[in-house]
């Protein structure tokens, strides 16, 4: 698939989700095809073709509800998933990571001597800032709710020392890798306090399609008291999607907050469940 054809599929995706998500209940095949431009039949192929389901089955799991159900059927234990590899360095959502983590020392310098190549690019979750150095993606974050203006903002004041370039091509392998899914390496710069990257790490041994809460990542990283202070990192997160902060829920069932806005929480959620249930019922076939 060209770039061209890519971001044409991802527009798609994007404009159904945020119809479905804009509260009507009940939509048609038709009536969310016709939005599209699309036949029903063209539109179903292509929708299921991407989240794995069809867009009926995938509006139910777009219902605010829908998370209390994670928590039921799809809770990580951290402890249990770091026993079994499910860590970051191996497999998430598809993707080959290969990480690092800056010294305190250099973030302390808040990202001096730091060159940051940012583009702009089209998602299945929206508009989508990534920024990255030489050796990686340091942030990936989304404008649907924000706007541009302020999410790079808000961005670009993590590492307010650091030179900003705005270099799109350096950085759309990456991308491709990542929205994709392809088996090519995503290498990732990991910026942040060390109580920061501890909890970034516990993000990254939830597997795609499972949730977790805020409490087990506290308890996860040695400090089962810190719930507070866990759930800010984890708003911190400089690499959304990729460093999966969007499967992070308060113990109740509740999305809790997410910083680029609950609607695109929860189509990440619903996309990665809409992926796991394909699979599951791909491999189910095979039997």
């Amino acid at each position: 698939m060209s770039d061209m054809e890519q971001s044409y599929h991802y527009g798609v995706m994007r404009r159904a989700i945020e119809m479905i998500d804009a509260g009507e209940t009940g939509l048609s095949l038709e009536e969310l095809a016709a939005a599209q431009g699309m036949s029903p039949a063209h539109f179903q192929r292509q929708f299921s073709k991407w989240a794995g389901i069809s867009p009926k089955r995938f509006q139910q799991y777009l219902t605010l509800g829908h998370a209390k159900s994670l928590l039921r059927d799809r809770f990580t234990t951290l402890e249990t998933s770091h026993a079994l590899g499910l860590s970051g360095t191996g497999r998430l959502h598809d993707l080959f990571l290969r990480w690092e983590a800056m010294s305190p020392g250099d973030f302390a310098k808040q990202g001096r001597d730091l060159i940051i190549s940012y583009g702009w690019f089209e998602g299945p979750f929206g508009d989508t800032l990534v920024m990255g150095t030489e050796r990686g993606i340091c942030g990936m974050a989304f404008a649907a709710e924000t706007g541009r203006a302020a999410t790079f903002d808000d961005m670009r004041a993590r590492w307010p020392s650091a030179k900003f370039v705005e270099a799109p091509d350096r950085l759309a392998p990456w991308v491709m890798a990542t929205f994709g899914r392809s088996d090519a390496e995503t290498p990732l710069v990991l910026i942040g306090s060390p109580l920061q990257i501890k909890v970034w790490e516990a993000l990254m041994q939830i597997p795609s399609g499972n949730v977790t809460t805020y409490s087990e990542l506290a308890q996860a990283i040695g400090s089962p008291k810190a719930v507070r202070a866990v759930g800010t990192a984890v708003g911190r997160n400089p690499i959304s999607w990729i460093i999966p902060c969007h499967r992070a829920l308060r113990k109740s069932g509740g999305l809790g907050g997410y910083h680029w806005g609950l609607p695109v929480k929860r189509a990440m959620l619903a996309y990665e469940v809409a992926q796991s249930e394909a699979r599951f019922g791909l491999e189910n076939a095979k039997m």
